[in-house]
């Protein structure tokens, strides 16, 4: 490219900028609203749908359960803030392993790329979680990938391989088998049916 330089130096003023955008949002975030930082945007989420709330609920119940018991690591529920190269995301659920859980501290706001992130979507998010965040959050190595609808009661289950992510499982029916957290397997409804939930639940324990 014989103008490599002037589009080096214009995308090196762009993420300047960008980041003075970036501080900006590290000073107004706040603990009570669900605030991302984007490609260079603050993003503000609106209320979920109770359905949204409740698969969200369900499922880190049975996921901070396991890990848990079994001395894992740390179970993040939407408001913990992973701060990654470019943007900062607040995740539906994030799991980090006891190798990077380790050295954690109990006021710390921000947190490295988790090893498994479950997203639920909803009409405002689905485009950065199904592009965006699908995009980063393999790029920063997080292993396993979750997307929920909570409308049509569906699972989507995908794992990093080759810097990218493959479709391991899509369904609404039957078990669901975490790949980074083995033996976490679990009714794909009992993310969705509480009463499934709490004979699942019941049976972790």
């Amino acid at each position: 490219m014989p103008d490599a330089v002037l589009f080096a130096q214009k995308l090196d003023s762009a993420l300047k900028a960008e980041l003075k955008k970036r501080r900006h949002f590290y000073e107004i975030v706040e603990e009570n609203k669900k605030m991302e930082f984007i490609n260079g945007e603050i993003i503000f989420h609106s209320p979920v749908k109770l359905q949204h709330n409740r698969s969200t609920t369900l499922l880190a119940k049975l996921l901070d359960t396991f890990v848990v018991k079994h001395n894992l690591g740390i179970v993040g529920v939407e408001k913990l803030l992973i701060s990654l190269t470019r943007n900062d995301y607040e995740p539906d659920l994030c799991f980090f392993g006891k190798e990077k859980s380790i050295n954690f501290k109990k006021k710390q706001m921000q947190f490295p790329a988790p090893d498994f992130v479950v997203e639920v979507l909803s009409d405002s998010t689905e485009k950065y979680d199904r592009e965006t965040k699908f995009q980063d959050y393999a790029a920063h190595g997080i292993q396993e990938y979750w997307i929920i609808d909570a409308e049509k009661e569906t699972v989507e289950q995908y794992f990093l391989q080759n810097e990218a992510y493959d479709l391991l499982l899509k369904a609404k029916d039957g078990k669901i088998e975490s790949v980074v957290l083995p033996n976490f397997k679990i009714p794909i409804q009992a993310i969705f049916d509480e009463q499934i939930n709490l004979k699942t639940l019941t049976g972790l324990i």
